[in-house]
């Protein structure tokens, strides 16, 4: 074991004791040197790699959310694509809980979660600035919409990708895909109005 393997697995061991409550991201530079941190600069968030991921995030309460803050993002796209606002709002809240910096461990970035290799197909060159990422996210669920013409459908392949919901004919048998549009279709009636 190489002195760098040493180093890293005792920033990880401290890190797991210290029950951190951030994401804790990482790069290499050119010397070789790593860098760790846990809110890398906006100028600097495409070279660094998660390295560990906030487990408290997930249930953390949601209720102190600011749902309003990308609203006007939010109307942009929906009158630009023809897609309903609170349909935009509702696969955000699934995909980030309205968190522009939030990366999946996957690698699929900000808002409405846009996985790498698709940001050059959808325009996108900042995954993490929200007025991109929702205008990009939003012309992608658009397509999904267009290529189903069934919304669950095209929730499914939003978050499975259209090939995998081609294949099947119907939502994917995997847990993940069918609670995600379970959820998603959950925050759209709740939205509207509806509970």
């Amino acid at each position: 074991m190489n002195l760098k393997n040493i180093i890293v697995t005792i920033i990880i061991l401290i890190i797991a004791y210290t029950q951190t409550y951030a994401d804790i991201y990482y790069y290499k530079d050119e010397n070789g040197t790593l860098h760790f941190t846990d809110r890398p600069k906006s100028t600097d968030r495409e070279k660094y790699q998660v390295l560990m991921r906030d487990s408290i995030k997930s249930w953390r309460k949601s209720d102190n959310v600011e749902t309003t803050r990308y609203d006007r993002y939010i109307d942009d796209a929906a009158k630009k694509y023809g897609v309903e606002f609170t349909l935009i709002k509702a696969v955000i809240k699934a995909e980030s809980n309205f968190d522009r910096w939030a990366v999946s461990p996957k690698g699929a970035r900000g808002l409405m979660q846009i996985m790498p290799e698709n940001f050059k197909k959808l325009g996108l060159y900042n995954p993490f600035n929200p007025r991109q990422n929702i205008m990009a996210g939003t012309q992608y669920l658009k397509e999904m919409m267009n290529r189903f013409d069934n919304l669950s459908l095209a929730i499914a392949a939003y978050n499975a990708g259209p090939t995998t919901v081609n294949n099947y004919k119907r939502i994917p048998p995997y847990r993940e895909t069918q609670t995600y549009v379970k959820r998603v279709l959950r925050y759209y009636r709740s939205y509207n109005g509806f509970r």
